[in-house]
């Protein structure tokens, strides 16, 4: 079996699924993480925004780089093929119509998805259509949390002529109890995995090589280790849900 994870950005299927993939891939499956929101950043002056959180990576200019870098290093950990799209994240992006940052401020980054950007859904969804054969299993973000770039991925992937499985993002998705959310799917089908302490290590290991990335959401890597385990050992990161019948 071929499982595609759609990562919104470069971290998020291996923060999301790391212990489902590492155990798919034992079982025999090939794995690919297609990051979406891989591109450079434009020539054109940083953001405030941008300029800070590159601080705070302390990766300066070179982000993307480097964040391409520590994906490369996390799906090696866990047995999978990166394959990286072109579109910048959107904290590097533009209302095409004005010229100012769609991102200003923190809270920006979990509004619902600006008109300047819809475009953006039609062109990803054919560079993925372009990419996708049958067979595939392909798997997109819930959009818990109601991320900007998770919202595109996911719009971009229901305008595919795929079956979808979708995952719970990570960490918002220890934030939101599932049940009471819109954002689930409609059909009810769910795909199990049991996630072996193993597999648990690996997905820390994966999370880990993201070194850029760990103070979005912890103030070590110990600190995200602990986080990880209470979520898996909660019943996190196990499960996948469907949207048609065909995926029952």
């Amino acid at each position: 079996m071929h499982w595609i994870f759609l990562s919104p950005h470069l971290d998020d299927a291996a923060l999301s699924c790391g212990g489902l993939i590492a155990e798919r891939v034992a079982s025999g499956d090939s794995v690919e993480i297609w990051t979406i929101c891989a591109g450079d950043p434009p020539a054109r002056p940083l953001s405030p925004f941008a300029s800070e959180l590159h601080r705070r990576w302390g990766t300066g200019r070179e982000a993307i780089a480097v964040r391409r870098a520590e994906d490369f290093a996390a799906c090696q950990v866990l047995k999978a093929t990166p394959r990286h799209f072109s579109i910048p994240d959107c904290i590097y992006r533009c209302d095409p119509a004005t010229g100012e940052p769609l991102i200003h401020f923190p809270e920006d980054l979990f509004r619902k998805l600006p008109e300047s950007q819809v475009s953006l859904v039609e062109e990803l969804s054919s560079q993925l259509t372009d990419r996708l054969t049958n067979g595939y299993k392909v798997v997109a973000p819930m959009t818990l949390g109601n991320h900007i770039d998770h919202q595109l991925v996911r719009r971009a992937a229901e305008r595919l002529n795929f079956p979808l499985w979708f995952y719970a993002d990570y960490p918002y998705a220890a934030q939101e109890p599932l049940a009471s959310l819109s954002v689930l799917p409609f059909t009810g089908s769910v795909f199990n995995q049991p996630i072996s302490p193993a597999s648990l290590r690996t997905w820390q290991s994966a999370v880990a090589e993201f070194k850029s990335q760990i103070s979005s959401f912890w103030e070590s890597v110990n600190e995200m280790e602990k986080a990880i385990q209470v979520y898996w050992t909660g019943g996190g990161g196990c499960n996948l849900w469907g949207n048609s019948a065909e995926n029952a």
